[in-house]
């Protein structure tokens, strides 16, 4: 049997309350994927970079010269450049010293570097926890609208004298919108969230190990330069 209610009709035959909840869910979703689609490009953005800046670091370039070249650009650099200016330019303040003491130089380049890192993180993290939030109270406000929705149309149905499935179904199916709604945002939500928490922290993890390979680099310049000051 074919039914000429649509979702647009049931949407638009639901109490106010109803379709305010409705609403709401959609916007979320549309933030939700707005999110999203920013977040995934961001953090491509960042991997992709972490690869091409580690195969420069690597290719046997003059650290002095990658310093000065990466530090030409001023405002444009992030990720691992900004963790490499900020390090390389702590050891040269703390190494330029009459008499550096090496354990210093090493713990001032590597709290230079992870001053840099907790900025960068939260850079990254940004709109995540509302992704988070989105995921989570969406399926319990759809539930909420189909909860007032199905009470309304008992509460209708109670006045009537001769109650029948026809004169329910519009009712109960109407409220349920809600909760498909309520779904339909908290789904991808959560879904994306789980993947851009993964991503995060294998970034974090790359960061980390750049941040360690530098200071290994750096702490032997050290021990080489006090060394040859003696």
């Amino acid at each position: 049997m074919h039914s000429d209610i649509n979702m647009f009709d049931l949407f638009f035959q639901a109490s106010f309350f109803v379709q305010l909840v409705m609403l709401s869910l959609i916007a979320m979703s549309v933030f939700s994927w707005a999110i999203i689609f920013q977040r995934h490009r961001l953090l491509k953005e960042a991997s992709d970079h972490v690869q091409t800046f580690e195969k420069t670091f690597w290719s046997g370039v003059d650290l002095n010269t990658l310093y000065k070249d990466v530090s030409e650009k001023k405002d444009n650099i992030n990720g691992l450049e900004r963790l490499f200016c900020a390090g390389v330019k702590e050891y040269l303040r703390l190494n330029s010293a009459d008499k550096p003491v090496p354990e210093a130089v090493m713990n001032g380049t590597y709290r230079a570097m992870n001053i840099s890192l907790s900025r960068e993180l939260s850079k990254m993290e940004i709109h995540l926890p509302t992704l988070a939030t989105i995921g989570s109270i969406s399926p319990y406000v759809g539930l909420f609208g189909t909860v007032w929705g199905i009470m309304n149309s008992f509460i209708a149905l109670g006045v009537q004298q001769n109650a029948t499935l026809e004169m329910v179904a519009p009712g109960i199916a109407e409220a349920l919108i809600a909760t498909a709604l309520g779904l339909f945002a908290a789904i991808p939500a959560v879904a994306a969230y789980n993947r851009f928490t993964v991503s995060m922290s294998k970034l974090e993890s790359d960061y980390i190990n750049f941040m360690d390979e530098l200071s290994g680099i750096l702490h032997r310049q050290t021990y080489s330069t006090s060394k040859a000051k003696k």
